[in-house]
């Protein structure tokens, strides 16, 4: 692995795997982490949670770096995601949050009319997201360049649907309808976000993230026509202004499989996510035109197989994916109840992977579009 990078924190990046994937460049192996890796299907997580709530925890830099270690020192992970959550920007924003246990985050009192745009401030995201922001600084000296350090935030769209709903739902059917009866709110409300999210990438990348993904959590909840006219747009406008920032950006919408193409076009992302209702092959096949690198997309419900399940499963998902320009992954978020000999499995066998030698390039030219920015 080539280490000639210095990162602000003094140290040489050791693995660079992942942020040379990100780019469209060979590597020796794909590199691997999962998206919710430092969460609560490990026992040190749960150490860590029997001691603070779990916005107390996302508020204090220094349980957040614990946490955020913990998957890059126990499973060998080749990047590390700053621990936090999509739904602090709402709450920058003026909104109160609750996080309940057993039922999820809620917002007391959501937008429901034009009106209640009112209410939410204007965003100064070094101070109202500072403790974030620190909680990038402190993880990137931590890590001393033995990973890259993901950043990331939720997208207009899935942020916009609990501020309107309140909580998590089925079927959004509140948000849905708000869509149709007050398309002006909906869209007066996306477009503050997409600025919101943009300039807190933007931040991340400046306190240390290396990398930055977009997570449009409930993109599969809008019918196509919906989603380029109330999903696409804002999320595009935000990967724009995190793309200013020079280092991968990274879109993942789950649900939305269907419009790979169109988000790789309007976006102008450096990877994009595939979920596990997608075909690898497909989706190299679909995107073979474009200089975009894939993530993913093993379904996170296989790891409660055995370790030798996972490894068959996981070579053959290696196997379809190809080698270059391929970031390994789950095709969502890892579930709580994973063994954590599975999630090992899986890691060690990315790890240990090569490609067949019958295997053909899949592309001569590297995918990604921004220069990284290391330092």
């Amino acid at each position: 692995m080539s280490g000639t990078s210095t990162p602000s924190s003094g140290s040489p990046l050791k693995n660079d795997l992942f942020l040379r994937a990100a780019r469209g460049e060979s590597t020796e192996r794909p590199p691997v982490w999962m998206m919710r890796q430092a969460g609560r299907y490990l026992p040190q997580y749960r150490a860590v949670r029997a001691k603070a709530d779990f916005l107390t925890m996302c508020r204090t830099p220094e349980l957040a770096v614990e946490v955020t270690l913990q998957p890059v020192e126990l499973l060998k992970v080749d990047a590390a995601i700053i621990f936090s959550d999509i739904l602090v920007v709402p709450q920058a924003m003026g909104m109160e949050l609750h996080m309940d246990e057993g039922i999820g985050p809620q917002f007391p009192d959501p937008l429901r009319r034009a009106a209640d745009l009112t209410r939410l401030r204007e965003v100064a995201v070094e101070e109202d997201l500072g403790y974030m922001l620190d909680a990038v600084r402190l993880c990137r000296r931590e890590l001393d360049g033995r990973v890259p350090l993901i950043g990331f935030a939720g997208a207009p769209w899935t942020l916009a649907s609990y501020m309107i709903e309140g909580k998590g739902t089925k079927n959004f059917h509140v948000a849905k309808r708000l869509i149709v009866e007050a398309p002006e709110m909906a869209h007066a409300l996306l477009s503050k976000l997409a600025t919101v999210v943009g300039n807190f990438l933007v931040a991340q990348v400046r306190a240390g993230a290396q990398a930055v993904q977009l997570f449009d959590s409930w993109a599969g909840a809008l019918a196509p026509a919906e989603f380029r006219q109330f999903a696409l747009p804002y999320l595009a406008r935000s990967c724009a202004i995190a793309r200013t920032a020079g280092v991968p950006v990274t879109v993942f919408a789950p649900g939305a499989g269907w419009a790979l193409e169109q988000i790789v076009e309007a976006s102008g992302c450096d990877v994009v996510g595939v979920d596990w209702q997608v075909e690898p092959a497909d989706a190299r096949r679909r995107l073979a035109a474009h200089r975009v690198a894939l993530q993913g997309n093993l379904d996170p419900s296989l790891l409660f197989g055995t370790p030798d399940f996972v490894r068959h499963r996981t070579r053959k998902m290696l196997d379809a994916f190809g080698s270059r320009g391929y970031i390994a992954n789950l095709g969502h978020g890892i579930l709580p109840e994973t063994p954590v000999a599975s999630a090992r499995a899986f890691i060690d066998t990315v790890r240990e992977w090569s490609a067949p030698a019958s295997q053909p390039t899949v592309s001569p030219v590297p995918y990604g579009r921004s220069s990284a920015m290391l330092a």
